[in-house]
């Protein structure tokens, strides 16, 4: 069912993820509400590197404790207001321990980029959990200007002492 969700109602569809992952299918009153996938973190992603201050070293031994948000869908019959921060505030405190049991090793971080355009409203307000600019991110082309894709925010969650701009 969350395969088939992603696949029909979301725009990048759904795509068998690689490596370390976790579903999460959100349901209310017996109904499917949301859906939202993440997977172990891309090797590198120039704003998350920049903001946590990693040598190649230090990613080299760090890189799976963050957890990567690669799908977040509300379902389009879906009209709750604030609900999307409300599933991601819930699924992050869950995560550590449901990446722990499933993987047997902790997630400290969790990134989620959202895209403020073309979308009519941010999934979290500006500045909420930190922005460091624009970032194509994993499997993105860069191009010039005019056919880039939308403007993406990296947002983080949950950073852990250990994994710290000082930790090396």
């Amino acid at each position: 069912m969350f395969n088939s969700l992603l696949e029909q109602h979301h725009y990048l569809g759904y795509e068998q993820p690689v490596g370390e992952h976790l579903k999460y299918l959100v349901w209310s009153h017996g109904r499917p509400v949301a859906c939202m996938a993440w997977s172990s973190a891309p090797r590198h992603l120039g704003s998350r590197d920049r903001y946590i201050g990693w040598s190649a070293e230090a990613r080299r031994r760090n890189i799976r404790f963050i957890a990567y948000n690669t799908r977040f869908l509300i379902l389009p019959w879906v009209r709750v207001p604030h609900l999307a921060s409300h599933i991601l505030g819930r699924v992050t405190a869950a995560l550590p321990g449901d990446w722990e049991r499933m993987y047997s090793h902790p997630v400290y971080f969790a990134e989620d980029l959202h895209r403020s355009r073309p979308f009519s409203r941010d999934l979290l307000p500006r500045g909420q959990l930190g922005s460091d600019g624009p970032d194509n991110g994993p499997g993105q082309r860069r191009s010039d200007e005019s056919t880039k894709p939308p403007h993406k925010r990296g947002a983080r969650a949950g950073i852990d002492p250990a994994l710290s701009r000082t930790a090396e």
